[in-house]
């Protein structure tokens, strides 16, 4: 967590956020105001944040990772766009430690080119989207970071990205599995294109799946920038 990150929330009136990930900085609070919700209660938590603010108290909403990557701060905004503009309360968006960021530095550096970042969770979107957007990526020889790329629900859907990037790449190709990034209990894993999903994979894995030319060695995985060595 970035230092701006943690006085935000240290001296915030008000900390809102989804359950498992208030536990991750529990040591952070103190007199605040605690609002914690589950899964799927993110409209809910929001709306509850906006509303705190616009009462004049400091709100600290959290995410995991970067909150404008996956995370509140797009929900936020477009809640408080909702208010009329003289009451609508500052947001401000705090930029953190993205999950993709955390698990490209425990591998070595995977993203040293063009990458593509793209979720596998099919609840918001549709799931024949993503697949195109996977297709897109990999004819394209990006690097691609897959969020949320499986769940207790969603087991397939890794085993069909995988046979749709083996149409563009080499079986070899380098996939690194990084789980619970930067977290107490982080694991890192580097395997082959054509077995990476028998490795363990869960909703808090990160997935990066290499290019062409992205390789490993003592135990590390790079991505050429294209310098001339």
């Amino acid at each position: 967590m970035s230092p701006r990150a943690k006085e935000s929330i240290v001296t915030a009136d008000v900390v809102v956020g989804y359950n498992t990930y208030l536990k991750l900085v529990e040591d952070l609070l103190t007199t605040q105001e605690i609002i914690g919700t589950g899964m799927m209660q993110e409209i809910d938590r929001c709306n509850a944040a906006v509303e705190q603010a616009m009462t004049g108290k400091k709100v600290a909403v959290v995410s995991s990772g970067d909150p404008g990557i996956y995370g509140m701060a797009g929900l936020v905004l477009e809640l408080v766009q909702k208010h009329p503009e003289d009451l609508r309360p500052n947001v401000t968006v705090v930029p953190g430690i993205s999950a993709v960021g955390a698990a490209a530095a425990v591998l070595g550096a995977p993203l040293m080119h063009d990458f593509a970042v793209i979720s596998l969770s099919d609840l918001l979107t549709p799931w024949d989207l993503i697949k195109k957007r996977v297709e897109m990526a990999a004819s394209g020889d990006f690097v691609i970071a897959l969020y949320n790329p499986k769940s207790h629900r969603r087991v397939s859907q890794i085993e069909e990205v995988k046979e749709i990037v083996l149409n563009y790449r080499a079986a070899s190709t380098p996939v690194g599995i990084v789980n619970n990034a930067s977290r107490q209990g982080e694991t890192m894993t580097i395997a082959r294109l054509d077995d990476f999903t028998q490795q363990h994979i869960d909703m808090f894995s990160l997935v990066l799946i290499g290019n062409s030319q992205t390789y490993t060695k003592d135990g590390r995985m790079i991505t050429p920038r294209g310098y001339k060595l």
